[in-house]
């Protein structure tokens, strides 16, 4: 039988952000190299991913100490989410970098191993990145108790209460118990026929994917169901490296670990097994923003069922969502669609059926193009850099870098550049000269030419580039420095 909580000992909890992503879902705005974790959806100037820290470093309470965020993500967002946390004032406890996408339950076990390292064994509140609430005090609520359970040994997981037939969600089936519901099954999507079944009967919730429980407490569960995966993910494990906050586990063992979801991998098998699963419900406007047709219900809307973002105008339309990121977007007689305009696509759909979206992202990779991948504006460690105009042997670039940051020492061998500062310091290693430029000053970077472009003031840097040649391709880089590991 579990023993109370003692009050002089608080219990140790590890938040795990779950921070990866393919970008498919919110197209054209989520792209592979900057998916909807990162993105700002809401009125609170925070994206997804910021607003997830912010919630778990809430949890903290008298019986509960809260440590630093662990994150585990992918090795292409590692410096978007440090830059992140670094705008809301948060140090994470350590980025796991996952090599490649191997689904939920091997980056859950990244996150124990980490958790469990020098002999620590914390309660790990397990979250998705790119959720969103609505009442932040029945969040921390739930999942308080969540933790409080977990303590205990058992493993916690948290359950929305259903609103709607909804089919996009999987379900869980309880059984009242005193203190938490017992979960007696695990259901797939339904089809709408069922799930209104699931509505009038009671006793089904959505299954939210967000988990608690004890760093050993997962270990031991995935080695009774799966001890493949925690056997080849230990192998991940044993050769990592670190790098300040980074923790790169074997990229060779890594692609060895099979795919799999913390649901089929663990959850599902525990009902009727050894392990204790409870569920704690959550009623507080709990949302995984899996669509457009998502957003739009949780957007604020006009009178008319209109949800904006940007300069827009609607005229005798209804129920729609537009979001413009860099100019005018008006829409006329239109009902129950979706227009998301960026710098480089625009995206029309019935917002119905905005799951289709996706398909949409898999013809552009497909196609072999990047409009999947990459935004007209692309996020680097030392910035960023938006494409302006292109042509036949030109390309020109507006390039930002942070205060103290500086590019890689590099040279191209089939294009020349030239750089005019428009605000701030650039400090430019040009061949064997090392100059100082200010605004309105420029400077011509030949081709062939070694080169460094830097930032030693203390306000970011604003550049245009303008670069010629015969081939102006990302990958015309020779790198001989880089601060970024990128060599």
């Amino acid at each position: 039988m579990s023993q109370p909580i003692s009050a002089s000992s608080p219990v140790a909890v590890q938040p795990v952000i779950m921070a990866g992503g393919s970008g498919t879902r919110l197209w054209p705005l989520s792209r592979a190299g900057y998916p909807k974790q990162f993105l700002v959806l809401g009125d609170s100037n925070q994206s997804l991913f910021q607003e997830a820290a912010e919630r778990l470093s809430a949890l903290a309470a008298d019986d509960l100490a809260i440590a630093a965020p662990l994150i585990v993500g992918n090795e292409e967002h590692r410096f978007l989410v440090l830059d992140q946390l670094r705008e809301i004032r948060q140090t994470p406890l350590a980025v796991v970098l996952e090599p490649m996408g191997r689904n939920t339950a091997p980056a859950l076990t990244l996150a124990a191993l980490q958790a469990l390292e020098g002999g620590a064994d914390p309660v790990l509140v397990v979250t998705p990145a790119d959720q969103t609430v609505t009442d932040p005090a029945a969040y921390t609520a739930a999942l308080q108790q969540a933790v409080r359970l977990a303590a205990q040994g058992v493993i916690a997981i948290l359950g929305i209460t259903p609103d709607a037939p909804e089919t996009g969600y999987g379900y869980i089936r309880t059984t009242p118990e005193l203190g938490a519901a017992r979960v007696a099954q695990f259901v797939e999507k339904p089809n709408l026929e069922t799930a209104q079944r699931y509505l009038s009967e009671g006793g089904y919730f959505w299954n939210s994917g967000m988990f608690v429980l004890k760093a050993s407490v997962w270990m031991q569960a995935l080695e009774n169901f799966r001890p493949d995966i925690a056997e080849a993910t230990r192998a991940a494990w044993t050769p990592r490296k670190c790098d300040a906050s980074f923790v790169r586990p074997g990229k060779t063992e890594f692609a060895a670990v099979p795919s799999e979801s913390v649901d089929y991998a663990v959850m599902e098998r525990c009902p009727g097994s050894d392990f204790d699963i409870r569920m704690v419900p959550l009623s507080a406007g709990w949302n995984d923003l899996g669509a457009w047709d998502a957003v739009w219900q949780v957007a604020r809307k006009d009178a008319n069922g209109n949800a904006s973002v940007g300069d827009v105008i609607t005229q005798d339309s209804n129920n729609t969502l537009v979001h413009a990121s860099g100019r005018l977007v008006s829409v006329v007689g239109l009902d129950d669609v979706v227009v998301i305009e960026t710098a480089d696509a625009v995206m029309v759909a019935d917002r119905s059926r905005s799951q289709d979206v996706k398909k949409i992202v898999a013809q552009l990779d497909k196609a072999g193009r990047t409009e999947h991948s990459l935004h007209r504006k692309v996020h680097r460690p030392w910035g960023w850099y938006d494409s302006i105009d292109s042509g036949p042997r030109f390309q020109v670039k507006r390039i930002m870098v942070k205060p103290g940051a500086s590019l890689s020492l590099q040279m191209h061998y089939h294009r020349a550049e030239h750089w005019i500062v428009v605000t701030g310091t650039a400090e430019i290693t040009n061949g064997d000269k090392v100059l100082v430029l200010s605004e309105n000053q420029s400077t011509y970077i030949p081709l062939g030419q070694v080169h460094r472009l830097a930032n030693p003031g203390r306000v970011p840097l604003e550049i245009i580039e303008v670069q010629s040649g015969s081939y102006l391709g990302e990958d015309d880089i020779v790198r001989y420095e880089d601060t970024y590991g990128r060599n």
